[in-house]
């Protein structure tokens, strides 16, 4: 398996540990990411065993502090701005689809990078927040090749074709995308937002090489075993102090980052969970989205403007 693989094989078996998921469904994803019956069961054991919180635990993070959590839209989406569906041409002749946000009075430009079940309506409304707030966004549908996320109506099947795909073809279309976002928006200085498996392509990014990112944020992205940071860009990692699974990564970005003096900052959501920022989902915490929205828009605010 590569590390991505890997990865969200890991997802789907914490996913079951800490109840999202029944045994059963668990087995039947891990099934279709070509996991044999004997290896699956396997790892949903050793995910089990690995398991450093309760689901009581888990649940708190729901609302961060267990107080009531605030009201109101998730952060950025009462200025969010339209997406349009758009094409544009790929690596070897292919043809990628996206979903495009243009702002009023462009500051910058940002590539919002999806989770693994693909370019979905939340990262199509992340896409229109950054837009919102005056950055284009490009948010590139990673299975544009399949026919696109929209072709598969079962979300496992998504990620299983997410899962199957390599790791060379992800970085050669968001770097396709990057050149697509600077066409897109002439003069400005770029970043790029990642989200779970997208975070840790946002570190793909950075690691082999993409000169034209002035800043990066990427949200609870495993970074490379062995990684090398290649690219000088701004970085604001975001992470959630519950999720030990990707947080065992954080010291290695760091050590990366400065290594080649990067400017950087890891920002830790207390009470928050892996995907806290998520609003369609099961670990969405609003206290920690809320910060997270704001430390993002400053960094870029900084690093873009």
């Amino acid at each position: 398996m590569t590390p991505l693989q890997r990865y969200i094989a890991e997802e789907i078996a914490t996913d079951h540990v800490e109840g999202l998921l029944s045994r059963r469904e668990a087995l039947r994803r891990l099934g279709m990411l070509g996991l044999g019956a004997p290896a699956a069961v396997a790892l949903l054991a050793a995910c089990s065993d690995k398991a450093d919180h309760s689901g009581a635990a888990a649940a708190t993070s729901a609302t961060g502090t267990g107080s009531t959590p605030p009201s109101g839209p998730p952060p950025g989406s009462a200025t969010a701005l339209p997406t349009t569906a758009v094409t544009f041409p790929g690596p070897d002749g292919r043809t990628l689809q996206a979903a495009w946000a243009a702002a009023v009075q462009p500051r910058g430009g940002v590539l919002v990078i999806h989770e693994n079940k693909g370019l979905t309506d939340h990262i199509r409304s992340i896409a229109g927040r950054f837009a919102g707030i005056g950055y284009n966004a490009l948010a590139v549908d990673l299975l544009s090749e399949e026919g696109g996320t929209a072709t598969f109506t079962d979300p496992a099947a998504a990620t299983a074709a997410l899962g199957k795909l390599p790791q060379e073809r992800f970085v050669a279309d968001l770097q396709a995308g990057v050149a697509e976002l600077g066409r897109r928006t002439p003069g400005k200085r770029l970043g790029a937002t990642g989200f779970c498996f997208g975070g840790g392509l946002v570190w793909l990014l950075l690691t082999t090489g993409t000169p034209e990112l002035a800043a990066a944020t990427p949200f609870y992205g495993p970074f490379p075993d062995n990684g090398e940071i290649k690219t000088k860009a701004a970085v604001l990692a975001v992470y959630g102090a519950l999720d030990s699974r990707v947080d065992a990564s954080r010291p290695a970005a760091e050590a990366a980052l400065d290594k080649i003096g990067a400017t950087h900052e890891s920002f830790v959501a207390d009470g928050a969970d892996h995907a806290f920022f998520n609003d369609t989902g099961p670990r969405y915490n609003p206290t920690a989205a809320i910060m997270a929205w704001r430390r993002v828009t400053d960094w870029y605010a900084q690093h873009l403007d």
